[in-house]
């Protein structure tokens, strides 16, 4: 059975001294003098790790304009989201302050809001309540006519927001972007994959409105609470936009200078936090992939590392990249239904020994700044908008030809891995090592990575040397690993499933099939979408490419672009094939 705690809290007498202060007065004798304010605080669901609370203040003193109620909390209850007020909240102290369309009390007049919390031990109804600094003067007892708890009854609600899932995909849809849906479903052929989820790119602020005309975060989360029906629904965003976003490239730098980091969180997190809180939403499973391209990326192209970049040295001596992060982690992991997933590279990128172990240190950095804790991490998501095969199944890093081990072939490099599937286990292996929670769980984009058509090898290559049989063998036909925009040759990878492989949670469409990389040349535009010379397929390469040709395909439009010719490419290379 349903249970409720309530507070009936009260009134405290104030009185005018013959100076003018307000002396509280204590005694009985007092109670003929008008009452400040009666708060009345409900615990209406708990369930043993949350609750849900109603709060009613009421105003005895002058009408106000605007109220502030704030009290403090004895235990460890941590608000988690809110409605009819916004709730803040430092330590364990709250603060409720009105709404624009509630902020007038009258003598007399009252409002009401309610909020989400968690907590971990007791649940304990605050001591005192305090409106507008006025002490309300509360004995935080339970009201005496609830009838005694039984300590035999259930939790309230085991199944409430606050409580998450092990793996959100299991037995849940995932939401189809109409907007991905209607460009796919448009091309010759595209209606085959048109109803396959994808992720939602929230890359700058407008996006969480809609920008140039396009659906905004509610709008998405509208359409997801339609498609859902009776079942669960998963929806998946993409927060990316960190101040000096994507330091080591060009075609993705982000809207916000490198020292923006207070606009990144009032202007961006904030807004996220605040709609994905709301509780007309409280029964999505919301997944969130926090920041591609960012934390790898102060370990591989700084200071001593060839691949140096003077704008990764700005991120890394400000530290912004890890307070973005961690604040995004912080505020969206209180959401008691919102998945945070990590950015975690590639293989390619990370692979090394050298990249290793030190990206892992540096996520956890992360995820323990500006009030973020571990718990705050759900997962890691690898293989972002890349294309690295999911798995090479022609050669392993333990083969050898004529004594020569794969690792020292031209491909591999003297990476620890081959690909996708081996990296994201291992990377969960050390994660966990490290501190982070044994239950953690993967997920890995397969949107671009399947590499079929006539060029896939039907087996391994010729055992002449290294790089005969390992470059005759591999799926991945980049011509370099470090090969990111636009790749040709490219193929839709396995199609969104939950729970594929042992430590993967999802392979997942993170990024949308047939949007751009970024352009092929420069191209004016009122998004600030940079031009980065990977994108040009004349390009002859970096030191992060080994100096190659960039493999990009041509005439590409602005990143987020729809790029039909792409679009064509990834479903006729598509492994599985497309029927």
């Amino acid at each position: 059975m349903t249970r409720t705690r309530t507070a009936m809290l009260a009134a405290l007498t104030l009185v005018a001294g013959a100076s003018g202060t307000a002396l509280a007065a204590h005694s009985a004798s007092a109670g003929a003098a008008a009452a400040a304010c009666t708060v009345d605080y409900q615990v209406q669901n708990d369930w043993g790790s949350g609750f849900t609370a109603a709060v009613t203040v009421t105003n005895n003193g002058a009408a106000t304009s605007n109220w502030s109620l704030g009290w403090t909390y004895a235990g460890s209850q941590k608000v988690t989201n809110s409605w009819n007020a916004k709730v803040t909240q430092s330590g364990a102290a709250v603060t409720a302050a009105n709404e624009s369309y509630n902020g007038t009390l009258s003598t007399g007049g009252s409002a009401s809001f309610g909020f989400q919390g968690t907590y971990s031990g007791s649940n304990a109804i605050p001591a005192t309540f305090t409106l507008n600094g006025v002490t309300c003067n509360v004995d935080g007892g339970t009201d005496p006519t609830d009838p005694p708890t039984d300590p035999t009854d259930p939790p309230t609600d085991p199944t409430g927001p606050g409580d998450r899932v092990d793996n959100p995909y299991d037995g849940a849809q995932v939401y189809v972007n109409p907007e991905w849906s209607a460009n796919a479903a448009a091309e010759p052929g595209g209606d085959r994959i048109a109803d396959e989820p994808t992720g939602v790119w929230l890359d700058r602020i407008a996006a969480i409105e809609g920008a140039n005309g396009g659906m905004g975060l509610r709008d998405h989360l509208d359409a997801a609470l339609e498609q859902k029906g009776s079942g669960e629904m998963v929806v998946q965003l993409v927060i990316y936009n960190l101040p000096g976003r994507d330091c080591a490239a060009l075609a993705s730098n982000g809207e916000l200078g490198p020292t923006e980091i207070d606009r990144y969180k009032t202007e961006y997190i904030d807004p996220i936090a605040e709609i994905l809180g709301d509780s007309k939403y409280a029964d999505l499973r919301i997944v969130t992939t926090v920041e591609i391209d960012s934390l790898p990326n102060l370990i591989t192209n700084v200071s001593g590392r060839p691949t140096v970049t003077e704008n990764c040295d700005v991120m890394k001596a400000n530290g912004n990249y890890q307070k973005g992060v961690g604040y995004a982690l912080n505020k969206l992991g209180d959401i008691g239904n919102v998945y945070n997933y990590v950015d975690a590279g590639h293989h390619g990128w990370l692979g090394w020994d050298s990249n290793f172990g030190p990206s892992a240190d540096m996520f956890k950095t992360a995820a323990t700044t500006e009030g973020a804790t571990l718990d705050d991490v759900h997962g890691f998501i690898v293989n972002t908008a890349n294309y690295s095969a999911l798995k090479e199944e022609n050669f392993k890093i333990t083969d050898s030809v004529n004594g020569t081990s794969v690792r020292q072939s031209d491909w591999v490099d003297w990476n620890q891995y081959t690909d996708e599937l081996s990296y994201a286990q291992a990377m969960r292996d050390k994660l966990v090592s490290i501190g982070f929670d044994t239950n953690l769980g993967m997920l890995i984009d397969t949107s671009r990575n399947g590499w079929g058509g006539a060029a896939r090898p039907a087996g391994p290559g010729a055992t002449t040397d290294v790089n005969t049989y390992v470059n005759g063998g591999r799926y991945d036909r980049r011509i370099h690993l470090g090969n990111w925009c636009n790749q040709s040759g490219a193929g839709l990878g396995e199609r969104p499933q939950a729970s594929p492989a042992a430590g993967i949670d999802a392979y997942v469409w993170m990024k949308p099939p047939g949007e751009s990389d970024g352009s092929s040349k420069l191209i004016d535009n009122p998004d600030g979408k940079g031009f980065d010379r990977m994108c040009d397929p004349t390009y002859t390469g970096n030191e992060r490419n080994g100096n190659s040709m960039s493999g990009a395909l041509p005439d590409a439009p602005i990143s987020g672009a729809w790029f039909s010719a792409q679009f064509q490419e990834l479903m006729k290379n598509a492994y599985p094939p497309l029927s």
